[in-house]
This record gives C-alpha cells, structure tokens and sequence, in this order.
C-alpha cells in the first residue's frame, strides 16, 4: 500500500514522542563529554547570589536566562498539545524555543496550527524548523518561508540528520549538493539561519564551511543524549533497519567535543551547545567552554508530558542550578563564567 507522505510524516511524528518518553533511546557507551570537565569551587565567591544576572542575548533577543528549549515536535494533536505548553514556559521565563520539523505543516496544512506559538510567547526568540536534505526533494526558499511564516519565527533552523535518514524507513539520503542550496538559500531569506544536527554533532571543519555559506549560528547537538539510530530502530519495519540502528547507537561527536572544537576556528560565530545535556550543571559547563546558549530537549518533553506545573518546576530548577554554578565560582554574569578560568578539565 502506499501511504500519502502527509500521512506517514505524520504518523513518525507520533511514533518519535511515544519512544522518546516510553524506550530507552539514550545513547550508552558515548557521552556528551561534559563530565571531563569541573568547575573550580569558590569557597568565599563576594556576591550576593540574588545579584547574579544570568540574562543574555542571542540573535538580536534578550533571554532572561542561556536557555534553549531544543526542536522536538508538532504535527499531530498531542504534539500541539506539548508546543502550547512549552511555547507558554518560554514566555514565562523569557527563554528561547525551537519547534520539530515543520516539513508536516508544509505537507498537510491542517497541522500547521500545532506550530502556530507566536500568541503563546509573544516575546521570545522562536525557531522555525525544516531538514535541509529537503532542497534534494522539491523545497526551497518558498517552503522556507512557510514555515517561517507559521510560527511567526526569528530564524529558521535546517537539521541536518544523515543518520537517522540511513535507518529511517523510506530515509531521504540525497545529501549531494547541499551546502551550495544552504547557500543560496542564506543569500536569500530575511531571517538568520542556523544549523543544526540532530544528536550526532557538528565538526569544526564542517562548521567552517557552513558559516562560509552564510550560516549565521550554529547549533552542534552532539553525542551523548537521544540516539536517534536508536528511536528509528524501535521504529524499524524490518531486520535490517533494527540492526543499522543498534550498531550506530552511539555514533557521533561528544557535544563538548564539538563546542570546543568549533570556538577554536571560530571564536564568534553565535553557538548553541545541546546534544545530552540534563541539568542547569551540563548548561553552565557549556556556557563555560563558550557556548552562547544551552538548549535541552529530553528533560522538557518529559516535563511537558506531565503538565504545566512540571515544565515550570523545570525552569525554576535550571535557572537555580546555573545561578548556583556562577554563585559557588564567584562569578556575577556569563560573560565572567566564561572568562574566569572556572572551568578545569579533568585530567585521565
């Protein structure tokens, strides 16, 4: 039987959050690299904790704290269900958001409305979403826009997922030529674009070259969280697929790894650290390494699922967590977090 795209994109949309929240898809033997590192305690930090300002900015928007909700879903009713609340707690908090692939809204319009979160956050940095591999398949500027469009958004993030593609059924692996489209495509917007992976990390040397193609951030969601070889196994319609995803359960680059590696050969460039990190702990420490920004993904699906009063139980606990990072290493703001030296790494 052939099933319409809109269908199938739809249902696999379905099928991501259900695995997500009921298996076990976290990578195993490969981590986010983050625990090779150690803040340096300060015994007497002369502050008073409630002057501590954690508030940045990033691309052009205030963020009362260096949070991200990373990209993770729409498209089918419970997932509008999860955008709304989550979309409400960027508001509350004044921190940024980024939605799922919005390829779903493009293909089948009726959806669009679980993307639709601007009267949910009217204030805060929102993150349209399409996979780049998608110039391959008859997307373009056009689509782009869309998307931008429906969530009313700041920047437009393209994924990039070539493993996941691999083992999804029916995967679209035509990666030839898209650096150029992403190019053409930057020349070409009015929105920043960012670049992201999808939990497998982005090298310094592949970093160079997109933001030499106009790419204004990057996102490196590295190794060390959800596995997507892993997701897409528990989704597998044959052996083969099951397999592949099983042997590259814990393919890719530790997201510390990544940060550090991409500030070396480009010390500017807007970064976003996410890939594994779980706590206001793993944020800071990426901040630390100069990150600009930390996005989480697991901890608020999980939160989201359960409800509103747990997404702000959330926050509130991130929010203390790096506050408490910057108190007990005596320093008032990010910008002296990441120029004290506070952070070590751990020698093996």
């Amino acid at each position: 039987m052939n099933v319409p795209t809109s269908f199938s994109t739809q249902s696999r949309k379905a099928d991501h959050i259900r695995i997500c929240l009921e298996e076990d898809v976290q990578c195993q033997q490969i981590t986010n690299g983050l625990e090779r590192y150690r803040f340096i305690h300060c015994c007497l930090p002369e502050l008073d904790r409630n002057d501590i300002d954690i508030s940045t900015t990033f691309l052009g928007k205030t963020l009362l704290a260096p949070l991200l909700i990373s990209s993770m879903t729409g498209g089918t009713e419970q997932a509008g269900i999860i955008n709304r609340r989550l979309a409400e707690v960027a508001q509350h908090y004044k921190i940024a958001m980024g939605v799922g692939s919005q390829r779903v809204a493009v293909e089948k319009p009726s959806v669009a409305d679980t993307f639709a979160l601007r009267k949910y956050a009217p204030d805060v940095l929102l993150l349209a979403n399409l996979g780049a591999v998608q110039f391959n398949y008859k997307y373009g500027l056009d689509e782009c826009l869309r998307v931008v469009d429906i969530l009313e958004a700041d920047a437009l993030i393209l994924h990039l997922n070539p493993l996941q593609e691999c083992i999804q059924a029916r995967g679209d692996t035509n990666f030839r030529g898209l650096l150029d489209k992403i190019a053409e495509l930057c020349s070409k917007i009015p929105v920043p674009v960012i670049v992201k992976e999808v939990g497998n990390g982005i090298s310094a040397k592949m970093a160079e070259k997109l933001i030499a193609a106009g790419v204004t951030a990057i996102d490196v969601a590295g190794a060390g969280g959800t596995s997507w070889a892993k997701v897409e196994s528990e989704r597998a319609e044959n052996a083969l697929q099951r397999r592949l995803g099983q042997t590259f359960a814990d393919w890719g680059l530790p997201t510390a790894e990544c940060i550090t590696s991409i500030r070396a050969v480009a010390p500017e460039v807007p970064l976003i650290a996410s890939g594994g990190l779980r706590h206001g702990l793993d944020a800071a420490k990426a901040i630390a390494l100069k990150a600009d920004i930390a996005g989480l993904a697991m901890p608020f699906l999980q939160a989201a699922a359960v409800g509103e009063a747990a997404l702000c139980d959330l926050a509130d606990v991130l929010i203390a967590e790096i506050t408490t990072v910057l108190f007990c290493t005596g320093n008032a703001t990010l910008y002296q977090l990441q120029n004290s030296g506070s952070l070590q790494k751990i020698e093996t």
